[in-house]
């Protein structure tokens, strides 16, 4: 440190020592105790007001005015700032293999950069090991484990059979309440329909929730063998072979067949205005569709895919693409109007030599950009500084809304007593620059947010109680990560048996008809078993015919009102 005393500037001993001094007190923190955040405004999804956080041994204890800060506890001042849960972004890939190579953020890298924007638990995808879940999902276990904060995990569904049915009941067993079904990458991750819902069925039976990558792969096989033909190879030729239209049928696709199934769904990653379009007409019907925006479907342009600076412009490459003008209005609009729900970031990140591997095809171009150290900061801007957003929807946004979801709600996602003590304190009034030079990952050498000006900035994270970014330093140990099990049956299943009970009774009779001269054949147990879409017989498979049909924890097929 520098004090002024004349000129030239002169070194203050005494002053750095202080300094020192203090640093090392803080860093007393970094693994807990009690904590009291005094004089802030707090603000959950729902209320908004001037209070103080009392934290004790990882759990928020009191939230109210003037509490008395206990012996020995550290006082973080708080005026002027506002208080909330920490974020959670519910789509990350972290340590991930993918197109020939491995996401360049490991579950250190990634978890610390998420801290130091404000993100204190996530949610990461992982994979099957040659189309077996479980292996995958010990994989993954093992990833984490060099981890600096609180995640779950979904898991992607590849290929459909008996032993991914019985595995995902012990996956849901052991805390992973979530799958993911692909319906692009074709032939490496995609599924068919008929995996789909045979996938759809099963996670209505176990209360998972089932999540879809919503494009048609087939289409774009098609559109990208027709591009390369007619000599585009450059990183254009990605968003130009995944149009919108691509999305929004997909979309459509599987609203409708999550409604034939009668399980609610859940669309990852809406990048277009005609896929946004299919969610609202679906949520105005009544179907339990929920829609994902990410981050940089929100701030970010696809004319930057034409740069004549090869780096620049396949450091944009994701699925589904970044869009054109005026998409990105038409996701904030339905996102402030509760058409969307939430803001994740589907952070995988490739550097620049990695995504160099598509130099002359862009279709080895690895699909990915950062965004789980800056979504914070950049809903803030386009949605709040915008003035499209309260903070309390900035709250719902990046936190709760994700907590509700995937059933870690009221432990994640608010500010209250016996909560996770996950806080995040952040100046409104801070301006700073996002970029490669601002970021906490060691692994970037891009930034798709390079130089955007932002105002409103996190400076303070708390995860489980401890003082992990504060003052501009990250104060994070290795290992200290901790896998959070997620129950099944969340809120998205709640009513659904009585839409069962409801479209099993028809006004013209029962079914299956009883008629004169009919003998009942009794069909024999397995047969009963694969007969129907989710292993219903006749009479459940007419009610999914009558009233769009769901599969109940027993497996048989049930009629819905979607």
């Amino acid at each position: 440190m520098l004090t002024r005393k004349g000129s030239p500037y002169k070194f203050c001993p005494l002053l750095v020592l202080v300094l020192i001094s203090a640093a090392i007190a803080l860093d007393d923190w970094a693994d807990g105790g009690t904590i009291l955040i005094k004089g802030g405004t707090v603000v959950n999804h729902d209320q908004q007001f001037e209070a103080d956080v009392l934290i004790r041994d990882g759990i928020i204890v009191d939230v109210a005015p003037d509490i008395e800060a206990p012996p020995g506890c550290l006082v973080l001042p708080a005026a002027g700032l506002f208080v909330m849960p920490g974020g959670i972004d519910p789509h990350t890939h972290l340590d991930m293999p993918f197109m020939g190579t491995v996401t360049a953020d490991d579950f250190f890298t990634g978890q610390a950069a998420a801290l130091a924007g404000g993100t204190t638990f996530h949610i990461d995808f992982a994979l099957p090991i040659n189309h077996d879940i479980r292996a995958g999902f010990r994989e993954w276990q093992s990833k984490a484990s060099s981890g600096c904060m609180d995640y779950s995990l979904h898991m992607a569904v590849t290929q459909w059979g008996p032993r991914v049915a019985a595995d995902m009941g012990q996956l849901v067993a052991e805390g992973v309440s979530s799958f993911k079904f692909f319906m692009a990458y074709k032939g490496v991750l995609q599924v068919s329909d008929g995996e789909l819902l045979a996938g759809l069925s099963r996670c209505r039976q176990l209360g998972a929730l089932p999540l879809v990558h919503a494009e048609n792969g087939d289409a774009v096989a098609w559109m990208q063998e027709r591009l390369i033909s007619s000599g585009i190879r450059g990183p254009e030729g990605h968003p130009l072979s995944r149009p919108p239209a691509l999305e929004a049928e997909a979309t459509g696709r599987a609203i409708r067949l999550a409604g034939v199934v009668g399980a609610p769904l859940y669309v990852v990653h809406v990048m277009s205005g005609e896929a946004v379009e299919e969610i609202s007409r679906a949520r105005l019907s009544g179907s339990r569709v929920v829609g994902e925006a990410v981050v940089s479907g929100l701030a970010l342009r696809e004319a930057g895919c034409w740069d004549t600076n090869f780096t620049s412009a396949a450091a944009l490459v994701m699925s589904p693409p970044i869009r054109g003008p005026g998409h990105a209005e038409r996701i904030k609009a339905a996102l402030a109007a509760g058409v969307l729900q939430l803001v994740a970031t589907d952070h995988a990140v490739f550097n620049s030599s990695q995504k160099a591997a598509g130099r002359h095809d862009f279709r080895r171009i690895p699909n990915g950009v950062n965004g789980i150290e800056e979504r914070m900061h950049v809903t803030w801007q386009e949605m709040v500084v915008a003035g499209l957003a309260t903070p309390s929807d900035f709250v719902r946004l990046t936190s709760t809304a994700a907590a509700q979801l995937f059933n870690v709600y009221p432990r994640k996602g608010r500010l209250a007593a016996g909560s996770d003590a996950d806080v995040i304190l952040l100046d409104p009034r801070v301006t700073h620059t996002l970029g490669v030079g601002a970021a906490h990952s060691p692994r970037m050498d891009t930034n798709v947010y390079e130089g955007k000006v932002v105002q409103g900035k996190v400076v303070t994270t708390l995860s489980r109680g401890r003082l992990v970014w504060h003052e501009g330093r990250l104060r994070v140990r290795r290992g200290s990560g901790r896998f959070v099990r997620r129950p099944p049956f969340g809120p998205l299943f709640q009513g659904l048996d009585e839409q069962e009970r409801r479209a099993l009774t028809l006004p013209y009779g029962p079914t299956p008809v009883p008629r004169e001269g009919d003998q009942e054949a009794q069909l024999p147990e397995q047969q009963q078993q694969e007969e129907g879409v989710c292993g219903g017989g006749r009479e459940e498979v007419a009610a999914a015919a009558a009233g769009g049909g769901f599969c109940s924890a027993s497996g048989s097929q049930q009629g819905a009102t979607y």
